[in-house]
């Protein structure tokens, strides 16, 4: 079997955020512990560094937000139900693997067929080949046990009606739920919908769905009453100036508005 992918559009990013939570996972100082992302980083045939540039750990950081939010709610919830969005090759049930969630990778069938052959399907973590926005994915999920569904890096690349459709099927459709997410804000959204060149060889699919932190949770009571609690919090690279001073942005209201972010939301 070959090592190397042939992927486009959306279904490449996955090899964006392999580059970027890879390329940390080597560090001495890194800020996920991830043998199998380094494993496949290490494996897959493809010149990360030409077609992205150079790594700056910001997907690494966003997994450990994620990771950081789950492991709780996995101990909370013995045998629950975690539906991964847009899996990609993303590790965390690797990483978080308590020997008894149910976890279920939802992505296009392209990627898939990737994640099939670098990261094969076990008997509690399944792949379901369909968009996100085919809701036929909510008539697999046993909700039984409680659910957790994450979507890292997927929503920004829907539009904005899409977004409400899907968010509003997921909280109202299973009491309790969880609901993580990550957003960018509308300046960078409006740079990959121009047309955003990360290196000479490699442009970024248009993002059309940017929102400001501050509006988000605003926004998500507005699309249904079934919406409990929101926190939101900002992130960003994982070592150098601008993770120095996140803290700062998080802080000042003219600021915080500016870095991508995280959004946890229950339903009621």
């Amino acid at each position: 079997m070959a090592d190397d992918v042939a992927l486009s559009g959306i279904p490449l990013t996955m090899l964006w955020t392999l580059h970027n939570r890879g390329s940390e996972v080597k560090r001495a100082d890194a800020v996920l512990t991830d043998p199998d992302c380094e494993r496949l980083y290490d494996t897959i045939d493809f010149d990360y560094a030409r077609t992205f540039g150079k790594p700056d750990g910001t997907h690494a950081v966003r997994s450990a937000r994620f990771d950081d939010a789950l492991r709780p709610w996995l101990a909370a919830h013995p045998g629950g139900t975690v539906v991964e969005l847009a899996a990609g090759l993303e590790t965390q049930f690797q990483r978080c693997d308590d020997g008894a969630v149910r976890w279920l990778c939802v992505d296009v069938p392209e990627a898939i067929e990737i994640r099939t052959r670098f990261l094969p399907p076990v008997s509690r973590c399944e792949y379901l080949p369909i968009s996100a926005l085919d809701l036929s994915w909510l008539d697999h999920v046993d909700a039984e046990r409680g659910v957790f569904v994450t979507a890292q890096g997927l929503l920004m690349y829907f539009e904005p009606d899409d977004v409400r459709r899907l968010v509003t099927a997921i909280l109202e459709r299973f009491a309790g739920v969880e609901l993580m997410f990550d957003t960018i804000p509308p300046w960078f959204s409006r740079k990959t919908v121009r047309g955003f060149r990360k290196t000479p060889d490699y442009t970024a699919p248009p993002m059309p769905w940017g929102i400001e932190r501050s509006k988000i949770a605003a926004l998500l009571r507005s699309w249904s009453p079934a919406v409990g609690e929101v926190t939101v919090s900002s992130y960003g690279p994982s070592h150098g100036p601008l993770a120095a001073t996140l803290p700062i942005f998080g802080a000042l209201p003219v600021l915080r508005d500016v870095p991508p972010a995280v959004v946890r939301v229950s339903s009621r």
